[in-house]
């Protein structure tokens, strides 16, 4: 989030800052390569992101949020939207912690009510998954397969 905060208020060039801040600080390697998925992504995936951000709290213009709400809502719209392996819930508890640690008095309230508006519109978006066979279908595949005298109903077996 820091290297993202400092991306958006300076303009600083996010290959400077992370070289910057990644050679400052002893990273592993897996969470190296992670910071700069997650920064990356969240650059590039900006205009869809800011246009969330933007349909989900009107009365605000993203440009005229306070930095660190708009940091930590790109941060996690992102995650939302590309992370599936990271449940909603724990990104949208995440940043509402970091917007009360490092934003203002409304910072949690406000990112919490973006998340749960972005989080159900993604939702709403995706594709429904394929319904997994009713127990009945199977029971009757199963027994397409098996020789007729299996299929047979016999009381007390």
């Amino acid at each position: 989030m820091q290297i993202l905060y400092e991306v958006d208020v300076t303009g600083h060039p996010l290959d400077d800052v992370l070289a910057r801040t990644l050679d400052d600080q002893t990273v592993a390697c897996s969470l190296r390569d992670h910071v700069e998925r997650l920064t990356t992504g969240v650059l590039e995936a900006g205009a869809d992101v800011d246009r969330r951000i933007a349909s989900a709290a009107t009365a605000f213009p993203v440009a005229q949020l306070a930095a660190i709400d708009r940091t930590v809502l790109r941060l996690a719209i992102f995650e939302l939207l590309h992370e599936p392996g990271v449940p909603p819930r724990a990104v949208i508890n995440e940043a509402i912690e970091l917007a009360k640690r490092f934003g203002g008095d409304n910072s949690g309230r406000f990112v919490n009510g973006v998340l749960g508006t972005v989080s159900t519109r993604i939702t709403e978006e995706r594709p429904p998954e394929l319904p997994l066979p009713a127990e009945k279908d199977l029971r009757e595949d199963d027994r397409s397969v098996q020789p007729a005298e299996e299929q047979r109903f016999t009381p007390g077996r």
